[in-house]
Order: structure tokens, then C-alpha cells, then sequence
């Protein structure tokens, strides 16, 4: 229960919001003692050098603080060696990955009677090497099979591990490649959205974090269509890379409501240059957010004016229509 607004929201955000602190720090000491297993794995010649000081790469909300609960994933991106293999990029988009020299431990994970290292062929080789993961339950491999997929035992998260070969520097930048689900490698660069969700946070007096928590909370109730993860946090880094917030999280709540009332309906393109417009809703999809979105703009709306009236008891009664039960009564 609470008797103001503020202090609904506060507890609204560490109970039911934010991932439990003792469970984040649970699930930090296990990814650090995951890659320090994977580090360990064989020398047997089939499985890959890891990239030399740089062994793997953080990726997805997790890394970016901007996950809710409950934890169900962490994101690894596995720097390997390439070894001397260079890339073909395609007509269309996406890549290849070619041997340069015969004799690597890569040989057997080429297309049958090509130097064409196949992607599907190195994920399935990473989930082999899994299985030998202390407290290991499950490896397996994600439907997309751009990623495996690790259960370990005593844990509610699984981990979603994509291999990928980090590229020579042109005109002194890199990036990644990483599985495409096809067999052949896409483009990508998690650093990029880790240095802007950082940045753009920095620069506002509101935690652009917590409202990026609130936003996937609101859509994860389901009450609409759902945005995808990236695309709502996409869009709302977006919105305050445009605007200046205020310090009420009432009244950037209200805001957001009415950007994407606006924007649900536009492309979106990805802010690192390799996905192309990340807004893959359809019309229907798109109009159930819209309306949502608006009903929801009209209930924060009448609750800021009820707080300014002194009746938090009534804002928040309006605040649980936005959010649901879990939202702290008065």
C-alpha cells in the first residue's frame, strides 16, 4: 500500500519491476563462472580459439539494464578466432565466411565441398561443447538457430549463446558477425546500443532506464499487441534522444504514451545501420497499440490531475487501470 503517487511508483518499480537485486547478483557470478567454463573447454582441435583478449561480448537488455523481471535470459556473444578465414559479403545482405587456410579446426564446419563455413554447422559444434558445462540440464539449439541455448541446473534463466567472429578494422572500426539462422553470418554491433542507452540515460533528469522498464512492463500485460523488447526500447531511447524530461514519472509516462500513439505507426530504422526498420508490426498489431496507447495517455492524464487536486488515493486507483494489480493500491 502507499499514500502518495511517488511512493507507489518506487515500490511498483522494486517489487515488481526491476530484477531482484539478489538474483542479479547470483546471475553475475554464474555468467562469469559460465565463461570461464566455456574458456576452459578442450583443446581437442574441433572446438575454436577464442578471440585473444576479447573472449566474449554482452549483449541484449540484460546487458543494457534495461530488462525486467523475472530474469528468463542473458545474452552472450563468443569471440572466435577466425584464424586467417575473411568474409564475401552478398548480394541481397549478410555474409559469408570463408576458410583461407585448409588444416584450422574449422575444416569440418564447412558446406560439403566448399572453403563456405556454415553457421548452423558452429552452433550446433558450440551446443555439443555445452553438454560438458558443470551443473549443465540442457543445451539445446534456438528455434531461429542463430544462438545456443544453455539450462543450467539451480537457475530460472537460460542463456542464449551466439558465436560470431569479430571483423578486421576498416578505417579503424569493427563489428561482428553472427549467425543468420541460414547458415551464412549478419552484421551486427551490440556496443553501439550499449554506448547509447548509456549515453542518452546520462543526459535526462529522469532514469531513461526505469521508463524503459515501465514501457516493457505495460506491454508485456498484454492488453494489446506486444511490441518486441528492442523495438519498444528503440523507440522510447529514440523519444528522449529528442526531448528533455522532467523529473515526474507520471508526466514521462503520459509523454511516452502519447510518442507512441504518434510513432506505432512508422518505421523505425535500427540506430546501428544493420537491421534495417525494426518495426515488423502489422496494421492490426498496430492499431490495438495505438488504441492503447491513447486510452492510457487519457487515464495518466486524469491521474496527474487528480494528484495536483491532493487526491493520490484517485490517481492511483487510475495508475492500477494503466498497470494492472501489481501496482501498489492506496
Amino acid at each position: 500500500m502507499a499514500k502518495t503517487v511517488g511512493t507507489a511508483f518506487s515500490l511498483f518499480l522494486t517489487n515488481f519491476v526491476r530484477i531482484d537485486k539478489d538474483r542479479n547478483d547470483v546471475a553475475k557470478a554464474s555468467k562469469g563462472n559460465l565463461l570461464a567454463e566455456i574458456e576452459r573447454f578442450p583443446d581437442d582441435g574441433r572446438f575454436f580459439k577464442l578471440y585473444p583478449g576479447m573472449s566474449f561480448i554482452d549483449y541484449g537488455s540484460y546487458s543494457r539494464k534495461t530488462k525486467i523481471r523475472e530474469l528468463d535470459d542473458i545474452d552472450l556473444m563468443i569471440v572466435m578466432n577466425a584464424e586467417g578465414n575473411y568474409r564475401q559479403e552478398l548480394w541481397g545482405g549478410g555474409y559469408q565466411v570463408r576458410l583461407r587456410n585448409w588444416g584450422t579446426r574449422q575444416d569440418g564446419m564447412v558446406n560439403p565441398g566448399t572453403d563456405i563455413v556454415n553457421s548452423i554447422k558452429v552452433v550446433n559444434r558450440f551446443k555439443d561443447y555445452l553438454k560438458g558445462v558443470s551443473s549443465y540440464e540442457k543445451a539445446d539449439i534456438k528455434r531461429n538457430q542463430e544462438a545456443a541455448t544453455l539450462k543450467l541446473k539451480s537457475y530460472e534463466w537460460v542463456y542464449d549463446i551466439v558465436p560470431c567472429f569479430q571483423t578486421v578494422p576498416i578505417n579503424g572500426d569493427t563489428f561482428f558477425l553472427i549467425p543468420d539462422g541460414k547458415g551464412n553470418w549478419k552484421p551486427t554491433d551490440p556496443r553501439i546500443d550499449k554506448e547509447r542507452t548509456a549515453r542518452i540515460h546520462s543526459q535526462q533528469a529522469i532514469s531513461v532506464l526505469d521508463m524503459i522498464r515501465l514501457m516493457k512492463y505495460w506491454t508485456k500485460r498484454r492488453t494489446a499487441a506486444t511490441m518486441g523488447s528492442y523495438f519498444l526500447e528503440c523507440l522510447i531511447l529514440d523519444y528522449y534522444e529528442r526531448n528533455t524530461s522532467g523529473t515526474d514519472i507520471a508526466v514521462e509516462l503520459r509523454n511516452l504514451f502519447a510518442f507512441i500513439f504518434q510513432r506505432v505507426h512508422q518505421a523505425l530504422l535500427d540506430p546501428k545501420g544493420y537491421q534495417g526498420d525494426l518495426n515488423t508490426l502489422n496494421l492490426d498489431e498496430r492499431n490495438s497499440i495505438q488504441s492503447r496507447a491513447s486510452l492510457d495517455y487519457n487515464r495518466a492524464n486524469d491521474a496527474i490531475n487528480l494528484k495536483s487536486q491532493g487526491r493520490d488515493d484517485l490517481a492511483i486507483a487510475k495508475w492500477i487501470e494503466v498497470f494492472g494489480p501489481d501496482f501498489p493500491t492506496y
